[in-house]
Parts: structure tokens; sequence; C-alpha cells
């Protein structure tokens, strides 16, 4: 679409398969690459619950959270980095720690022994 001689993109949601439930660590992480982006995979076991984030912590730059720990922080599912243990929230990405240096999440759905994770990609 050209508008005023500029491209306009437009964003487009969709699912991608991330991995088999075989595949995910218990109460852990896994990192999952979809095109340039790494996306930390968490299967908080205990909560029987799916989590997604990116794999990037903004703390120090380093592709990292996938494996991180998982815990809770006043009933709210959290992940530490594993170097500088800033934690940040599994639901919203809010860093926990006081911080101002959030992350982004993904919706995460199971169907059929495979999980998937939704993404927003962009058409010219």
């Amino acid at each position: 679409m050209i508008y005023d001689n500029q491209q306009i993109s437009l964003t487009k949601e969709h699912w991608f398969a991330a991995c088999s439930v075989e595949d995910a660590v218990i109460n852990g992480g896994v990192c999952v690459k979809h095109g340039n982006e790494q996306i930390a995979l968490f299967y908080f076991t205990r909560r029987n619950e799916w989590y997604a984030t990116q794999n990037l912590c903004p703390h120090k730059k380093q592709m990292a959270l996938s494996r991180g720990m998982l815990g809770s922080k006043n009933e709210e599912p959290k992940v530490a980095c594993p170097f500088h243990k800033k934690t940040f929230s599994l639901v919203t990405g809010q860093c926990l720690s006081g911080d101002e240096c959030d992350i982004k999440t993904y919706p995460v759905k199971v169907e059929n022994g495979t999980v998937f994770i939704k993404v927003d990609t962009k058409e010219p």
C-alpha cells in the first residue's frame, strides 16, 4: 500500500508451532527461534501454565531468560535472569525488581500436544 510515497506496513498476527509438549523443560524454559526473534518458552509445571517472553534480558542485553529460574511473587508467576537475578512477570512482562526494563510477552496455547506461540509479523 502506497500513501504519500511512503510504504505502510500492516501488522498480522499468527500462531506458530514452537515445539511439542514433550520437548518442554519441567519448571523451566527453552529458547525458540522464530525468524530473527529468540523467544523464551516456559512450562510452569506446578501451575500447569505456559508462558512466552522475549529471550533478551534488557538489563545487560544477554539472550538468557530461557535459562532463568521460575517462581512466584505474591502469586504472580515470574522468571529471574540467571546472570543478574532481575525478575520479570511472566504475565505482563513487568520488571519486578524495581527497575524500568520490562520485557515483551507472547500468548501461548497447546493443541494436540503441540505448543503454539502467537507473534506479530509485518507485511508490506
